[in-house]
């Protein structure tokens, strides 16, 4: 069992099988991945540089959806865990996000939608329907500015701390700024007071970025005075602006990788990515967490499973954990990540 089996069943099935795998796994799953990235980062390189049959994708359901859409003809994803999901991903379901742009675009306005890549494939597909696109938390300050552009305003979903950083960043004036009402099925939409603002910002967030506290801050700058403080950008606002830097998964990791030797880090994201860039730098920096936050469904990815799904593929059984895009909701999707990457190419 465990990494002896996993070598054997990889070393039968060769070059028809190429595993990937997001930042926050774990030691224990990551250390088999023939390639390492954030979300959107995989999605690309599935799309440009795999050639295998079989991708096996460790992370979360919504980047397995955006990995298969961009997957070549004959190619199929899996995802060792069918119930990973994402919890920010899940409070933005497509139907209420349709309803609501359908009445926020009622007289004559135009309300675009810019979803973060972490969302269904289904919210992407309604995005794209309503001529938006996506974005990753690398890329929202050029994305964001785009939309702007598009319209009369913009809908950010489903995360309102990336949305309210990147129009920090941008100089967008807090009166300009309105999170929405979505409860009741989009019923407690206030569409007049939506109509005088520039940006409008669906309540949805990220539950292990949310946990860290401006007192998790204060506390870290009293025992390590010379510290850097980096988090992600998924963070609160008020963590955000505490910080030294904040950044995506992959400007964490460029921060860390060049540190001044000596330096102290404290880094504000997924325990799993903390851990690694720890021991990376044992060496030349001290690596720590701004607080343990771990996510619960990334963890749903381990040894076993990834095992099992390899067993699976050898015995060329029915592929439970194949990832399946609907038709319908291809073209509303691709447009959606298509538009970004033209925009940001």
């Amino acid at each position: 069992m465990g990494t002896e089996a996993i070598g054997a069943l990889r070393a039968e099935l060769g070059d028809r099988v190429t595993i990937v795998a997001h930042h926050y796994q774990s030691e224990q799953v990551i250390r088999h991945a023939e390639i390492r990235g954030d979300s959107l980062e995989l999605a690309r390189r599935v799309a440009s540089e795999v050639t295998s049959e079989h991708i096996v994708f460790c992370g979360v359901y919504f980047m397995a959806e955006t990995a298969a859409l961009l997957a070549a003809p004959g190619q199929t994803v899996h995802i060792p865990a069918t119930d990973a999901e994402c919890t920010m991903a899940l409070m933005s379901p497509g139907p209420l996000a349709r309803t609501v742009l359908e009445s926020l675009n009622r007289d004559g306005r135009r309300v675009i939608p810019l979803a973060y890549v972490n969302s269904t494939l289904e919210l992407k597909s309604v995005v794209g329907d309503f001529g938006g696109a996506v974005c990753t938390s690398a890329n929202a300050e050029k994305m964001l500015a785009w939309a702007l552009e598009q319209g009369d305003s913009v809908l950010f979903l489903p995360d309102k701390n990336l949305g309210t950083n990147t129009a920090d960043r941008l100089g967008l004036p807090e009166e300009d700024r309105l999170v929405i009402d979505i409860r009741g099925g989009g019923s407690r939409l206030d569409t007049d007071a939506a109509a005088r603002k520039t940006l409008l910002l669906w309540p949805g967030h990220c539950p292990i970025h949310t946990r860290f506290k401006t007192a998790d801050v204060a506390a870290s700058r009293a025992e390590y005075p010379d510290a850097r403080i980096i988090v992600h950008p998924e963070c609160s606002r008020e963590v955000v602006q505490a910080s030294d830097a904040a950044g995506s998964t992959s400007f964490l990791i460029r921060y860390a990788n060049e540190a001044p030797d000596g330096t102290t880090l404290i880094v504000g994201t997924e325990i799993n990515l903390v851990k690694r860039l720890a021991q990376q730098h044992a060496n030349r920096l001290r690596v720590l967490p701004l607080r343990p936050s771990s996510c619960c469904y990334m963890a749903k990815n381990t040894e076993t499973s990834l095992e099992d799904t390899l067993r699976t593929l050898v015995r060329g059984e029915d592929f439970p954990c194949a990832t399946h895009v609907p038709e319908a909701l291809k073209p509303g999707a691709r447009q959606a990540l298509e538009t970004m990457l033209r925009v940001c190419a």
